[in-house]
């Protein structure tokens, strides 16, 4: 089927789990509830996996374009499509939507109509902002994704539950309320320059901006998207959120919202505001090192479980943030690629430490040891993730820090000391987690009889060991999908580097590739630098 095709498969999508949660506002019974929630959140994945058969990967178009006015009196309209990168954000966000909700089966038991809304109302928020092709409406669903979270975190969270709840609403606020001035300044300067009012991102990607007010917007949209990675030292939001969050809100939060935040980057920040972009290399760059090292550092120094991995997610996405702004091709996709598979790993972390809390409601790593004696299918699942996180080959985490340690090297060899820093580091304090709660004698009498996985939990797992496998050993379907949403980038940041796949045609129509680029552009200096193979 042509994806040109007049289906709605975007909207057909992003409100499926609405319809889900249109119909828990009529159900009463607590098992009816569970079972039309898990029904339609597996349903949102099984209607966004054509995106996956049906995207034409050689197409540099916008597909699965869907367009009617919305707000003709300002511009605005409901414009929606996707590329290779929103395509893979959507798939990922649709799998973990149901994985979180059927991780919820047992571990919510007080009002469960309004949790089981409030997370497929999430879902719907995060799908309509990776396929908004139309500022305002994006905001909208920017904006409409705090609600959600602020009450999964505030009546299904733990302790500190409102105070965490509150920092997260009230920083996320504030880099919106930023990012909404530089939206209009950009749609401002739009109608100066062409008569035209619109809030077409297709169309504020061909435009020229001064660089005076290029370098304001960027820092506009900067505070917004960093508040959302988080960048250092933005981040002390996050800790305290994925700490008090119920364990579903906590894989939504690390395996999908992070991604918010380099979404915008790379959809926003560098195609509409190239050379402001370029000006911002060094700062965004060293605020993403302290970010890597600080996150790490703090990581080894936890005592609870949850907080632990939470710190872990702040290094890790300042290395994501580090691939991106070293402004290559291959680094821009080793940064989508780690953004999928930190989605995975982290959001499968998530899932363990609520395995446990589940069974002990206690998060605290001295309550636990030995617990691969009596869970060994625990424990076996718990060392793939840990080392997925870590970057083992052979599993998916190695291939994004391979592609980003590449890509920051020709640049950079500092920049790429201090990633690697950052990744031995994290095998640090993942390894110390894993030893202290799966190995050594069982000193707590509580541990003693704790149940391995069950047949539900397992199903929560299965798909993200196999995704952790498959990118890790062939990893060519996903990075393929991302060439023509990288060319649309680096031909507007960094244009020496020509198309990842160019091709030109020869005496004979035959079409032969294209001598690789060897350029790169930064800081407005041409580099000379060494073409290395094997990266794509």
């Amino acid at each position: 089927m042509s994806n040109t095709a007049n289906f709605p498969l975007l909207s057909l999508i992003m409100f499926t789990p609405l319809v889900g949660a249109v119909l828990l506002l009529f159900a009463s019974k607590q098992n009816a509830i569970r079972w039309i929630a898990n029904a339609f959140a597996v349903l949102g994945f099984l209607v966004s996996l054509p995106l996956w058969f049906w995207l034409d990967k050689t197409s540099s178009d916008w597909q699965f374009v869907e367009r009617h006015e919305w707000i003709p009196s300002i511009g605005a309209e409901y414009f929606i499509g996707v590329d290779g990168f929103a395509s893979l954000l959507i798939l990922l966000a649709t799998l973990m939507g149901a994985i979180a909700v059927l991780s919820s089966w047992t571990a919510i038991t007080e009002r469960v109509k309004e949790y089981y809304i409030f997370l497929l109302v999430l879902q719907t928020g995060m799908i309509g902002a990776f396929v908004a092709l139309d500022f305002l409406l994006f905001f909208v669903f920017w904006e409409v994704m705090l609600v959600p979270m602020y009450f999964l975190i505030g009546i299904w969270g733990s302790a500190n539950r409102l105070y965490s709840a509150i920092k997260f609403f009230l920083f996320t606020l504030v880099g919106s309320v930023i990012m909404l001035l530089g939206i209009l300044a950009v749609y401002f300067y739009h109608h100066e320059v062409t008569g035209v009012y619109t809030f077409d991102i297709t169309q504020f990607h061909q435009l020229n901006m001064p660089f005076g007010l290029q370098w304001w917007v960027f820092l506009a949209f900067f505070l917004g998207f960093a508040v959302k990675v988080p960048m250092f030292p933005f981040h002390t939001w996050l800790p305290d959120a994925h700490t008090d969050a119920p364990t579903a809100g906590s894989v939504i939060l690390a395996a999908v919202l992070l991604k918010m935040g380099t979404y915008g980057f790379i959809r926003f920040s560098l195609p509409i505001l190239p050379e402001a972009t370029q000006a911002f290399v060094p700062w965004v760059v060293w605020l993403s090192i302290i970010g890597i090292v600080y996150g790490a550092l703090v990581a080894m120094a936890q005592s609870d479980w949850k907080r632990l991995v939470a710190y872990s997610s702040v290094s890790h996405m300042g290395l994501v943030m580090l691939g991106m702004f070293a402004l290559t091709p291959v680094g821009i996709t080793g940064s989508i690629v780690q953004q999928i598979n930190h989605g995975i790993s982290t959001g499968a972390l998530f899932l363990l430490v609520g395995v446990v809390y589940e069974r002990r409601h206690t998060r605290e790593i001295s309550e636990y040891g030995g617990l691969s004696k009596i869970m060994p299918a625990y424990a076996a699942v718990f060392l793939v993730m840990t080392m997925s996180s870590i970057g083992l080959p052979t599993l998916n985490g190695f291939i994004g820090e391979v592609l980003i340690l590449q890509g920051i090297f020709v640049v950079n060899k500092v920049w790429a000391g201090f990633a690697a820093t950052g990744i031995v580091l994290g095998a640090a304090y993942m390894l110390w987690l894993y030893q202290r709660t799966m190995f050594g004698t069982i000193d707590n009498p509580k541990n003693e009889n704790l149940p391995d996985l069950n047949l539900r939990e397992w199903a929560t797992f299965t798909p993200l060991l196999i995704l952790a496998v498959w990118i890790g050993l062939y990893p060519k379907p996903f990075i393929e999908r991302l060439d023509t949403s990288v060319d649309r980038v680096m031909a507007r940041v960094n244009s020496a580097y020509g198309p990842l796949n160019a091709a030109a045609d020869d005496d004979d129509g035959a079409r032969q590739p294209a001598a690789p680029p060897n350029l790169l552009v930064l800081d407005g200096d041409v580099i000379e630098v060494p073409v290395r193979g094997g990266a794509r």
